[in-house]
C-alpha cells in the first residue's frame, strides 16, 4: 500500500490548544479573548493574519482553516449575539462581511462560498462573547474522501501565502 504524509503544520498547536484548554475554565476564557488581542494590536496585523481592518472591525484568515481562503469577521467591540448590537454596528460587521466576500470572489474565485455564524457554546461558537462571521471558500470536489474516511482536511497553501495574496487582493481594492 502506498502512503502518503499530508503536511499540515498549523493543527498541533490547535490540537496542543484543545488538550491544554480542556478541563481549564482559566485558560479557555483567556484564548476566547484572542480578537479582542487582536483588535487592540493593530501593529500586529500581518502575525494575526489581519486582511483589512476599519474603524468598525477586522476580516482575517481562520488559523484553523476548513480550506483555503477561510475567513473570519469581527468587530473590534465583542459581544454575544448579533441582537446585542445596535443597527448602525450590525450594518457595519454586514459591511465587513461583504468585503470579506469580494475579497475571496477576487483573489480566489470560488465556485461557492459557506456564510457561517454560530451565536452562543450550544450552536457551536467558539468565541461565545465575541460574534464573528465564518466565510469558507468552496470548490467542486473539495469535500473529497480525505475528509471522510480519514478526517482530514486537505489544505493545500500555507497561512502566509493566502495572506499575501488576500493582503494584495485587498490593496487593490
Amino acid at each position: 500500500m502506498n502512503h502518503r504524509a499530508l503536511w499540515a503544520p498549523w493543527r498541533l498547536a490547535y490540537l496542543q490548544d484543545c488538550d491544554e484548554a480542556s478541563g481549564d475554565i482559566d485558560r479557555t476564557a483567556a484564548r476566547q479573548h484572542f480578537l479582542e488581542a487582536y483588535w487592540s494590536s493593530p501593529g500586529d496585523d500581518e502575525a494575526n493574519f489581519v486582511i483589512h481592518r476599519n474603524d468598525h472591525g477586522m476580516v482575517l484568515l481562520n488559523r484553523y482553516p476548513y480550506s483555503n481562503g477561510h475567513l473570519l469577521v469581527a468587530l473590534g467591540e465583542g459581544r454575544p449575539t448579533v441582537l446585542d448590537y445596535d443597527p448602525p454596528q450590525r450594518a457595519a460587521f454586514w459591511a465587513l462581511i461583504e468585503h470579506a466576500t469580494d475579497l475571496l470572489q477576487r483573489a480566489l474565485e470560488p465556485q461557492g462560498i459557506n456564510f457561517g455564524i454560530n451565536q452562543g457554546r450550544a450552536a457551536g461558537a467558539g468565541i461565545p462573547g465575541h460574534l464573528h462571521a465564518h466565510l469558507v471558500p468552496r470548490w467542486e470536489g473539495d469535500t473529497n474522501f480525505m475528509t471522510v474516511t480519514g478526517g482530514t482536511r486537505v489544505i493545500p497553501a500555507s497561512l502566509e501565502d493566502m495572506t499575501e495574496l488576500l493582503r494584495k487582493t485587498n490593496l487593490g481594492s
